[in-house]
């Protein structure tokens, strides 16, 4: 089964290939490029699950190896504020690092979201992780 129809019956199956959104159907094909790339490659059983894990990673701006949390990984982006050029999400003040998505506000829908309370403190080496909290219903 080749990934072009993989992709196609799993479009069909989300009722998108009906959609009228100009948007999803661009999402849609520049998925279908991605996957023809990712064809074209030739992967195996064993290549593949590792390129995809460094291209999601990559792709979604997170670093491959620890933070090292030196003078070289920072850039200061207002007076005494730096954050780490290699994860955007990692933040520096007065000498203490942290992450503002260290938690992820989860709801009984399945929404996700952060606030203040999502940081957490960082030290380094520094691999960032996302705890997942349930947040109760509101009534």
């Amino acid at each position: 089964m080749s990934y072009k129809d993989h992709a196609e019956r799993e479009f069909k199956a989300a009722g998108w290939l009906d959609e009228k959104d100009e948007m999803q159907k661009l999402v849609m094909d520049n998925v279908q490029q991605l996957l023809s790339v990712f064809s074209e490659q030739g992967h195996s059983g064993l290549s593949a699950p590792y390129v995809l894990g460094i291209f999601q990673k990559l792709a979604s701006h997170e670093p491959l190896v620890p933070l090292r949390g030196s003078d070289d990984e920072w850039s200061e982006v207002s007076p005494g504020m730096f954050q780490n050029i290699r994860c955007s999400h990692v933040f520096k003040e007065n000498g203490q690092a942290y992450d503002i998505n260290g938690i992820i506000w989860r709801d009984p829908d399945g929404s996700c979201c952060t606030n203040f309370e999502s940081r957490v403190p960082v030290t380094f080496p520094y691999t960032p992780k996302k705890e997942y909290r349930d947040r109760p219903a509101v009534t």
